[in-house]
């Protein structure tokens, strides 16, 4: 049974909210705003809107452990840290929906069996097209690579602007946020802590 973090979400699911509901909803915002929805370039726009939402947010119907369920072993004893960096990032904050634009580096130590470089990135993926705190993103991706691939350790970095911060509030269009999460032999050794942190910064 899935956690309540890591439920799936079918958008096509009757008993959820219907495309059309979601539309009415999107048409009194733009009546909120003091638009007009009935004009020639608004007619059309909840239903993009709509479309554009499930794009999004599809993390919610996607697994993430399902990604990494295929793993290779013939990788002839290969025990170092893979990393793969400057994964982009295209999230929305939980509390305005507002964007954060970023990338993340991962890393992982394998523990016998390796898994395909893109699924590292669709994991970044999928987590990050969810309502999120970086704070969270960067752990749900580290603690998913660590369970799933039984890793000696992981390292996730992420990097990132967020507009509820660049476009509204205090409006520090330079500011950017970084967010490091280690488990396993990087938490407990710093030699291997270090020789990401190099990594990622060529």
């Amino acid at each position: 049974m899935k956690s309540e973090k890591n439920k799936i979400v079918d958008f096509k699911d009757s008993s959820k909210v219907s495309d059309q509901e979601a539309e009415e909803a999107f048409k009194k915002i733009l009546k909120w705003i003091g638009e007009d929805p009935s004009r020639e370039g608004l007619i059309e726009t909840p239903k993009r809107v709509a479309k554009a939402f499930k794009e999004y947010f599809k993390g919610y119907n996607e697994d993430p452990h399902k990604i990494l369920n295929k793993t290779f072993g013939d990788v002839e004893g290969y025990d170092d840290m893979v990393v793969q960096k400057n994964i982009s990032v295209q999230s929305h904050c939980e509390h305005h929906m507002a964007p954060i634009i970023g990338i993340a580096h991962v890393a992982y130590i394998p523990n016998q069996r390796v898994v395909g470089l893109s699924k590292l990135a669709r994991v970044v993926e999928v987590f990050s097209k969810r309502l999120q705190t970086q704070e969270r993103l960067t752990m749900q991706i580290a603690t998913t690579l660590m369970e799933t691939l039984d890793a000696k350790g992981v390292a996730v970095t992420i990097d990132s602007t967020h507009q509820c911060m660049t476009m509204r509030g205090i409006k520090k269009e330079q500011a950017t946020t970084v967010t490091n999460y280690y488990l396993g032999q990087f938490k407990e050794d710093l030699s291997y802590q270090n020789r990401y942190l190099r990594f990622i910064s060529k």
